[in-house]
């Protein structure tokens, strides 16, 4: 499709006002969300980023060190996502868990319709709504209330509005300025936002006429200068991209974290059968690439296979950049041009946003969300009432500790901790290392731990000299130091 097609579709008279597609989409996307809405609450992760941005509420300052670790305490810390933690602990103030579930699902309603509309450029509503949630159900594992999902709006956006500018050959507008210095505020993958852009600038010059190329290269690099200034307008300044860039440093540690693993092909999931669809589909099809958007979408598919927590980057982002030579090839799925397009009623979007707000509101006071299914409640109050002061936590109870104001030994704040911390520590509770356990129980001076059920160290707690059990569930157990049992061998 040509520049001049596109700017004919944009030109077509509008017909008869109604609910465009995009609307329709997003409307019933935030449903299926909220009715989805303890699944966004599934990660212990929320709690902590709730606790960050009230703390940032209260004290009317950004943290610059650790506060919630008895292990790393004053070390030097910088939340790449405070605006995000903010924004949750205010959606939590107002509406308690039904608040962070509509605040989270307002915005992947609003990632979809944006989807959907910049698809329309291209190909027909039906289709675009269908690729949209298609890109929304591949997304789902990864769909949580945490700052990545407020940020998917933003980045759906960028990436439509740089599309848009390298296909036609030109510099972006230095408007979108505003949103990159958005992202940054939000959360630190703004770094892939910078850096996708220089790939979107390749392209403009390859599509641009030999003779704009000088003077589109000194416009490109204008934008990009303007964009890494425009990230540094947070409270960190430059800061923030180096808290950004330190989650990256982590090495192998990205390997044993769950949402940093590569994928499996060892199963078939959803994810596995769209890169093999994807795959197939571009070997057989026929379509072919100009050298940059081929490389954007290999970079897309190799972050997803490398980390399971970029396969939103590929849902969401891959659509964008193929469509046009998608509907070159395929072109009944493309926009018809002649037909009048369906312009946004101003009384059918009220009465789309009412609709929401409504079905928003009732589902957060008549269901009941509960974040974190596993939450280790009752052995946190055994260990109040034992005064533990340094406890020895499983990595996924770190969030609640700190929710319940509990010095942590670690959380998911993986970039404070460093890989050399956190492989030592996740190999001494799975005892691959005996003697590294005893040496962290003993070091660190740990009065008690909070262990799942399942966790090896578990069952030697049991038998260490010096330790007793004082609860368990099927959620944590919980060990406290015993001075009538400081001697004799472990038992078998």
């Amino acid at each position: 499709m040509s520049v001049a097609q596109l700017e004919n579709i944009r030109s077509t008279p509008r017909g008869s006002a109604g609910a465009p597609a995009w609307a329709l989409v997003s409307a019933g996307a935030f449903v299926v969300m909220m009715a989805c809405g303890n699944g966004l609450l599934n990660d212990s992760d929320t709690l902590w980023q709730i606790a960050v941005g009230q703390s940032i509420i209260d004290h009317g300052a950004m943290p610059y060190a650790d506060i919630y670790s008895f292990t790393r305490a004053g070390a030097p810390w910088r939340s790449s996502s405070w605006l995000s933690q903010v924004l949750y602990a205010q959606a939590y103030a107002l509406g308690g868990w039904g608040g962070v579930v509509a605040l989270a699902a307002a915005a992947i309603a609003a990632a979809t319709g944006l989807l959907v509309r910049a698809l329309g450029r291209y190909v027909a509503p039906v289709y675009a709504a269908v690729i949209a949630l298609g890109a929304l159900a591949l997304s789902m594992p990864h769909l949580l209330a945490r700052p990545h999902v407020l940020v998917m709006p933003v980045m759906v956006l960028w990436v439509a509005e740089l599309s848009k500018a390298g296909e036609a050959g030109r510099a972006p507008s230095p408007l979108l300025l505003v949103l990159i210095a958005l992202w940054a505020n939000l959360h630190g993958s703004f770094v892939f936002g910078i850096a996708i852009a220089g790939a979107f600038g390749l392209d403009a010059l390859w599509n641009a006429p030999a003779a704009q190329r000088g003077r589109l290269v000194l416009q490109w690099a204008a934008f990009g200068c303007g964009a890494l200034l425009a990230a540094c307008m947070t409270p960190y300044g430059w800061g923030s991209f180096i808290a950004a860039s330190q989650i990256l440093g982590l090495g192998g540690l990205l390997n044993i974290i769950s949402e940093w693993r590569p994928a499996d092909f060892g199963h078939s999931g959803l994810f596995e059968i769209a890169v093999l669809g994807l795959i197939i589909g571009l070997l057989c099809s026929n379509i072919s690439f100009a050298w940059p958007r081929a490389l954007i979408v290999l970079g897309l598919v190799g972050m997803a296979l490398a980390h399971r927590r970029n396969i939103e980057l590929l849902a969401l982002l891959v659509p964008l950049v193929v469509a046009a030579r998608l509907v070159a090839r395929f072109p009944v799925i493309a926009v018809d041009t002649q037909a009048p397009r369906k312009s946004a009623s101003p009384v059918m979007l009220a009465l789309l946003v009412a609709l929401c707000a409504g079905v928003g509101a009732t589902a957060a006071y008549a269901l009941r969300f509960t974040p974190f299914a596993a939450q280790p409640s009752v052995a946190v109050d055994a260990l109040k009432q034992h005064h533990a002061t340094r406890v020895l936590n499983d990595l996924p109870f770190g969030g609640y500790l700190i929710w319940r104001k509990v010095p942590v030994f670690v959380d998911g704040r993986a970039e404070l901790y460093g890989e050399e911390f956190d492989t030592n520590y996740l190999r001494a509770l799975e005892l691959r290392d005996v003697d590294r356990f005893l040496a962290l129980l003993s070091d660190n001076n740990i009065d008690a731990t909070l262990l799942a059920p399942a966790t090896p160290a578990v069952t030697l707690l049991d038998r260490l000299p010096g330790w007793k059990r004082v609860h368990a569930d099927g959620v944590a157990v919980v060990h406290v130091r015993d001075p009538s049992r400081t001697s004799g061998e472990v038992q078998p």
